[in-house]
């Protein structure tokens, strides 16, 4: 089978709270969304979802009624270092391009990686979704994934703030502007 251009849209969903992080609590990765696209046959080709176990906080009230995600849920995931192993080995991260919404999740995962000691799990080849997207529509400010779905006459597919969802749906942005020559190439 010929895979055309694959790329990883990449959404993480991490500890937050309402007001003051508590002390000592630092915000961590708890799910990794991930879905592949073939930017070729302008098709979503694989969703994934890998729940991560944070080390030196807890969910907080807000940060489930945000996500959905609570504690226990969170305690069946696994560790960071091991989430960063499934992302480099099973799909391809050092090697396929990959983008985000925003340039958070690229920061989150190069501090946490920086913290914890854990290997990189992504190449140099990251696209800032929102940067393209504010661009190509000639947008004065940098819409929210929900506000740049209205936008571009796309429904919202799931649950926002749920990693698995948000990159399904920020996939399918980059598709639509893919599709209009304004998402650019490798």
């Amino acid at each position: 089978m010929n895979q055309g251009r694959l790329l990883n849209i990449v959404d993480i969903e991490a500890t937050c709270w309402d007001g003051k992080r508590p002390p000592g609590a630092v915000s961590e990765i708890i799910e990794i969304g991930l879905t592949t696209v073939d930017l070729d046959a302008g098709e979503r080709t694989g969703r994934h979802r890998i729940l991560v176990r944070p080390a030196r906080s807890t969910v907080s009230p807000f940060c489930t009624e945000l996500t959905g995600l609570t504690q226990a849920e969170v305690d069946t995931g696994v560790d960071f270092a091991t989430a960063c192993r499934l992302i480099a080995v099973e799909h391809a991260g050092g090697r396929r391009p990959w983008a985000s919404w925003g340039d958070y999740d690229r920061k989150q995962f190069t501090e946490q990686c920086r913290v914890t000691g854990t290997e990189y799990p992504f190449g140099h080849r990251h696209t800032n979704a929102k940067a393209v997207f504010t661009e190509a529509n000639g947008l004065a400010r940098r819409p929210g994934m929900a506000r740049a779905l209205q936008v571009a006459g796309l429904p919202l597919e799931g649950r926002h703030h749920r990693g698995e969802d948000d990159a399904w749906n920020i996939a399918a942005l980059v598709l639509q502007l893919n599709d209009r020559g304004a998402w650019p190439s490798a």
